[in-house]
């Protein structure tokens, strides 16, 4: 009986022993000498560091390509000046940084939007046959911006005006109307 405690105590004993200075000599190990990273460590690392450098740039491109710029004064209100109104029936003002025509017909002032309604293009005026012609696709507008020809489905939309003192003219480049056909009501009356 007593060699066979003995054994079983050896075993326990020795086995907790053993684990005891495995633990302490792994302490003793890293604290004396740091532990190199293996090469298969090493390319892993600049692996996904690469791989993450790369996601980090594509997602950076992603949000700046996404990320609306506003540029110009498109979006607010802008004044034309007394002098810049056309006269009744004349060529329209053409305002860039509004993007719209001033034009003054028998009614008053109408700001149109130079966008055709059809599929976005710049609608010019052309004044030989004083029209606006859509280059893309062919749309006719008169002076009014009604639609004469064309596929474009509606007459060319509109912005609010208002008149100001002295005769200057306010348009509001973020408040445009879509319309129907021309009506007296929507030109807003002008004296000079």
């Amino acid at each position: 009986m007593l060699p066979l405690f003995r054994t079983l105590m050896g075993l326990l004993l020795g086995g907790l022993a053993a684990r005891l200075m495995g633990l302490l000599g792994r302490f003793h190990t890293s604290a004396s000498r740091p532990r190199l990273s293996t090469r298969r460590t090493f390319t892993r690392n600049a692996a996904l560091g690469a791989t993450g450098v790369v996601l980090a740039e594509l997602g950076a491109g992603f949000l700046y390509f996404f990320w609306p710029n506003q540029t110009g004064d498109f979006g607010s209100a802008l004044i034309v000046s007394a002098e810049s109104v056309p006269e009744p029936m004349a060529a329209p003002y053409r305002d860039t940084a509004g993007k719209f025509y001033l034009v003054h017909n028998e009614d008053g002032l109408l700001a149109l939007y130079w966008k055709c309604v059809h599929l976005g293009c710049t609608v010019p005026w052309n004044p030989a046959e004083e029209l606006f012609h859509c280059p893309c696709h062919g749309s006719i507008y008169d002076y009014n911006g009604v639609r004469l020809a064309g596929p474009a489905p509606r007459p060319l939309d509109i912005m609010a005006v208002t008149i100001l003192d002295g005769g200057a003219v306010e348009v509001n480049t973020g408040a445009i109307t879509i319309r129907g056909d021309y009506e007296p009501e929507q030109a807003v009356p002008y004296t000079a």
